[in-house]
């Protein structure tokens, strides 16, 4: 015997009032009470809390939902993890826990996360990787349950979302790329994918005609993401008919494969070929030479997304959270003026 039964055993009282003198209810008289709390400590039992939390329909848990994927399985990027120690420093204080959920690479994302929802694993959900038409969106809005997306899409209805400024961090590359001279500037933009790849392509788009330079299909880079597709796309880019003098490279990683070929063809980055990357990574910072790119805190982006989904999961009634994350312009020495380059 142990547990509730036992206590009701040893003090001649039903389960009932034991479990009522645990669970606080004001039924129970002060004294049972006191009796309860004492023998329950004196045989060191502690109510089961994913019982209780059961019963009142809780987990205590939010889930942050990634997608698993070759490159993000294999590089050093350490994005998810930032945004985890940020979540977690907020959700802590309130009781609860960051329930990380990996979709692997074979499993379609909808249904994973449709059998997480049946299973009323948590009480609130984040997802990132939001495609242009995400149907986990209507999903979380179907069930009523509170959520944020880490990036944008154009399904469901008005929701919360947090998205980098993806179309900042391209207008000011590209407004300071035409700034030190260079017109023929080229962007790696992979045709399918994520939201975040398509408002890339867009925003290269504008920033380009906004300069009055023309779009070239050929400059616009089809390539994976990861250090393997920056190796592999600068011999695109320096094939093509007229090749550029510049490149934005829409994944911070893709800089050490470039700068290795770049290497290997006796050519360097701000010489023959200016690069700014997407985001700062602490495995760039030790290329030379040094690389232009965009700064973040992960930290500060991951408590701002705990805080957004607190409040969803608070049910209050002021508006969703809908907001750019600012990134801040690191200048480097791999963006150089063209007059400085070689021919």
């Amino acid at each position: 015997m142990k547990g509730i039964a036992r206590l009701a055993s040893e003090l001649g009282i039903s389960t009932g009032t034991v479990s009522r003198a645990l669970n606080g209810k004001p039924d129970v008289n002060a004294e049972t009470r006191a009796r309860v709390l004492e023998a329950a400590q004196r045989i060191g039992y502690a109510p089961n809390a994913s019982a209780r939390n059961l019963a009142k329909g809780v987990t205590n848990s939010i889930g942050f939902m990634i997608e698993l994927n070759p490159v993000t399985a294999s590089n050093s990027d350490n994005f998810f993890m930032g945004v985890f120690d940020g979540v977690q420093s907020v959700l802590r204080l309130h009781g609860l826990e960051l329930l990380v959920l990996p979709c692997p690479t074979d499993d379609d994302p909808y249904l994973y996360l449709q059998r997480f929802v049946a299973r009323d694993t948590v009480d609130a959900m984040i997802i990132s990787a939001t495609q242009k038409i995400d149907p986990r969106i209507d999903l979380l809005q179907r069930r009523d349950i509170p959520f944020v997306a880490l990036g944008r899409s154009d399904s469901g209805r008005e929701y919360s979302w947090i998205d980098l400024d993806v179309e900042g961090v391209v207008h000011q590359s590209i407004d300071r790329l035409v700034a030190l001279g260079h017109r023929r500037i080229a962007a790696t933009v992979p045709v399918k994918g994520i939201n975040f790849t398509s408002l890339f392509h867009h925003a290269y788009r504008d920033a380009l005609a906004r300069n009055g330079l023309p779009y070239d299909p050929d400059l616009a880079i089809d390539t994976q993401w990861g250090e393997l597709g920056g190796y592999q796309m600068t011999d695109k880019l320096l094939a093509t008919l007229n090749p550029p003098t510049a490149v934005l490279l829409i994944y911070e990683m893709m800089a050490l494969g470039l700068y290795r070929r770049l290497a290997e063809l006796g050519k360097s980055p701000g010489r023959d070929l200016a690069v700014i990357t997407f985001r700062d990574e602490p495995a760039l910072r030790f290329l030379h030479p040094t690389v232009t790119c965009f700064s973040m805190s992960l930290h500060d982006l991951g408590v701002t997304v705990a805080e957004a989904v607190l409040a969803r999961l608070r049910r209050d009634p002021a508006p969703p959270v809908q907001m750019r994350w600012p990134m801040v312009l690191k200048p480097g020495d791999s963006d150089r003026p063209l007059s400085a380059m070689r021919p």
